[in-house]
C-alpha cells in the first residue's frame, strides 16, 4: 500500500512540475522582434557576432558573396531599440554616434531607416542579401526568419 501511495505522489508531484513548466513557457512574453532574410538565403542561425558585423558594415558580403544590404527601422521604434540593445549590445544613440564619425571620415553610410515593418519586408524580399528585423507580429510575405545566437 505504502508503495502505490509513493507512485501516486511522485507521479502527482511531477505532473505538476511539468504543468508548472508548459505555464511558465505559455505566459512568457514574445522576443521583440525577428530577424529576417532573403527567401533565398541558405543561412537558418547566424552568430550574433555576424550578424552585429553586416549591421555596422565591418563585413559586406555573406559566405557566399553576396553583398550584404542590412536595414533597419527608425531611431523611436521600440523593436530597434531592443535589436540594437540585445543584439548590437549598444544604444540607437550609440549606434548613430558610430555612423556619425564613420560618415564624417568618409568611410560609410549607415543601412536604411524604412518607416514600418512591412516596408523592411519588402526591401528584404527585393535584395537577394538583405537581412533586417521586425516585430514578430509582421507580415513576413516568404522572408526568412533566421535564428541569432
Amino acid at each position: 500500500m505504502r508503495s502505490a501511495a509513493t507512485h501516486v505522489l511522485t507521479l502527482v508531484l511531477t505532473l505538476s512540475v511539468l504543468c508548472a513548466t508548459v505555464l511558465a513557457d505559455a505566459a512568457a512574453p514574445a522576443p521583440p522582434y525577428v530577424v529576417i532574410v532573403h527567401s533565398s538565403n541558405p543561412a537558418t542561425t547566424l552568430d550574433a557576432s555576424f550578424v552585429v558585423d553586416a549591421f555596422l558594415k565591418r563585413i559586406t558580403h555573406w559566405p557566399d558573396d553576396e553583398v550584404i544590404r542590412p536595414v533597419d527601422l527608425p531611431s523611436a521604434s521600440p523593436v530597434r531599440q531592443s535589436f540594437s540593445a540585445e543584439v548590437l549590445r549598444r544604444s540607437v544613440e550609440a549606434v548613430k554616434g558610430y555612423w556619425q564619425q564613420r560618415i564624417f571620415s568618409g568611410r560609410d553610410v549607415p543601412p536604411p531607416e524604412l518607416e514600418t515593418d512591412d516596408e523592411v519586408v519588402r526591401y528584404v524580399l527585393k535584395y537577394p542579401g538583405a537581412i533586417g528585423y521586425v516585430s514578430p507580429r509582421a507580415n513576413l510575405n516568404g522572408a526568412k526568419v533566421v535564428v541569432v545566437r
